[in-house]
């Protein structure tokens, strides 16, 4: 089988159609992002900051849940379900490289002490849901597509298969690794209070809070803006135990109590790790998208339910057909959220303009050349779906794209970073524009030639 990466194909258009092909789904991205942008202004107030939170929800649970069913329903099956597998690997190993360069950038561009598991979570965790939808949204809506009639089906399938485990990953990696460092405590939350009262209308907040996943304010908890893992593993004893109780408090509910006599035989480091996974807010992942995700696999992988669901002759063809029009809203309003984080411009950080450089030049130059091996590697190992563009450009996006949104919600969740988190995804995404630019044509310089 011919590689998807020769470049001797007599076929090949012209450089400057690909490079206008290229670009031009990215100026339609830029166009959408600028009106919302426009929208948004402090100086022409067209549209108020709780305007732009309530449209941020609307497209989380409304239309981007109808994108991702009636996209992913359609296109999985039993079958498909087993081809796609590199898809949710391929997101594990995009954010391990990131952490590793993360680790790196730390090291090197030597951030103040308190933001160093930051660094390594903003340049491992990118955004593998609504721009890598958006992108393929624009791409899939020139008849000329490299990709064929079934691009925008398949496309929104291949990035909606990969959004359980971004979440996942969300609720696990990332929540812990956003926790306030132990050490720097006072420096990140003041006072000895651990409770922060946040009303659900609290425009003070920067946009990106609300901006990829509302109501996350919604999931906190009593350890959400502590220490918590810290606290579990560390002793420390210049703090009181009024403020960190010792880890045998947590559970212990009396002399005779059952959890008390299990903690005694379990081993210390064995409760521990417990502890903390009882704390993981694992149950939370079930959110509109991901419900919506769920419903299309299930659905799609029985052909009899798959077939009263989707398709002409369909009895509730009626209903997905009502969900596809709603599906329509999803990634113009998407852009116009984004052009409205983007107005507020970048807040005040202490990361340091070097960190800042550092992991926007891993995270949009680096991590995509070291893709684009892995993707190779992978097509050499067979482990690619035989002959799909799209499938493969879909991973390549997966190492492309700046660091998720979403890490601004968790950041406010745990309290910790929020305006560095602020400043860092606004430069991101202005340097974005170039990043992905340069990398989509590269993309399609080795795509185009695959048969």
């Amino acid at each position: 089988m011919e590689s998807f990466w020769d470049l001797s194909d007599g076929n090949v258009k012209s450089g400057g159609e690909n490079w206008l092909s290229a670009v031009v789904p990215l100026m339609k991205l830029l166009s959408l992002a600028v009106i919302g942008l426009i929208l948004a202004h402090p100086k022409l107030q067209v549209m108020s900051k709780a305007t732009f939170r309530l449209l941020s929800k609307l497209v989380f649970v409304l239309f981007l849940p109808c994108l991702i069913f009636t996209h992913l329903g359609q296109s999985i099956t039993g079958k498909n379900f087993v081809l796609w597998w590199f898809i949710p690997v391929n997101v594990i190993i995009s954010t391990a490289v990131g952490c590793i360069l993360g680790y790196l950038v730390a090291i090197i561009c030597r951030p103040p002490p308190e933001f160093f598991r930051f660094t390594i979570i903003m340049t491992a965790f990118g955004n593998t849901g609504n721009l890598p939808l958006a992108i393929v949204g624009s791409v899939c809506h020139s008849a000329k597509n490299p990709f064929g009639p079934d691009c925008h089906t398949s496309g929104v399938s291949y990035v909606s298969f990969a959004q359980w485990v971004a979440v996942i990953l969300v609720y696990t990696l990332v929540y812990h690794m956003m926790e306030p460092p132990l050490e720097y405590y006072e420096i990140v939350e003041e006072g000895n209070e651990i409770e922060e009262v946040v009303t659900a209308n609290d425009l003070s907040r920067p946009l990106l809070v609300e901006a990829e996943w509302p109501g996350m304010e919604d999931k906190e908890t009593e350890h959400c803006k502590t220490p918590f893992i810290a606290r579990i593993f560390t002793r420390i004893s210049s703090i009181s135990p009024s403020t960190f109780p010792d880890v045998g408090s947590v559970e212990e509910g009396g002399p005779i109590s059952p959890k008390s006599i299990r903690c005694l035989v379990e081993p210390k480091v064995v409760r521990r790790i417990r502890i903390v996974a009882e704390q993981t807010p694992i149950q939370h992942i079930l959110q509109p998208p991901t419900v919506a995700s769920l419903l299309a696999i299930i659905i799609g992988m029985f052909p009899q339910l798959k077939s009263f669901v989707f398709g002409y002759d369909a009895p509730l063809s009626f209903i997905t057909d009502s969900l596809s029009i709603l599906a329509g809203a999803a990634i113009p309003f998407v852009l116009l959220i984004l052009g409205g984080m983007l107005a507020e411009g970048p807040h005040e950080s202490k990361l340091g303009i070097r960190t800042v450089i550092g992991i926007s030049v891993a995270r949009l130059l680096v991590l995509p050349l070291i893709g684009i091996g892995i993707i190779l590697l992978a097509d050499k190992m067979n482990f690619l779906v035989p002959g799909d563009k799209m499938y493969r450009f879909v991973l390549l996006l997966q190492y492309t794209t700046p660091s998720a949104i979403l890490l601004g919600a968790i950041a406010s969740l745990r309290g910790y970073a929020v305006s560095e988190a602020s400043a860092l995804l606004f430069w991101q995404h202005v340097f974005a524009v170039f990043s992905l630019s340069l990398y989509i044509i590269i993309y399609y310089k080795v795509l185009l030639p695959y048969v």
